[in-house]
């Protein structure tokens, strides 16, 4: 009787395994595609803001913006 069952046995903890394991491997690699990219939008967003500095810069103390002219009246 035992006998009868153990390649199901088996077969079915290999099955588990396999699939526990591309179930990790997505975790991670959905993790480290989110860190990326994570990374990624920050480079923009400082990037933006540094153009957004300079063209405040070239524009002078008399062209501030919107909410920096609300706060200097």
């Amino acid at each position: 009787m035992i006998f009868s069952i153990t390649p199901t046995i088996v077969v079915g903890l290999i099955f588990w395994f396999v699939v526990r394991s591309l179930i990790r491997a997505d975790r991670t690699e959905r993790s480290a595609y989110a860190k990326i990219d994570a990374e990624e939008r920050a480079k923009v967003e400082a990037a933006d803001r540094e153009a957004e500095r300079q063209a405040a810069d070239r524009r002078g103390p008399d062209h501030l913006d919107g909410d920096r002219r609300a706060a200097t009246s």
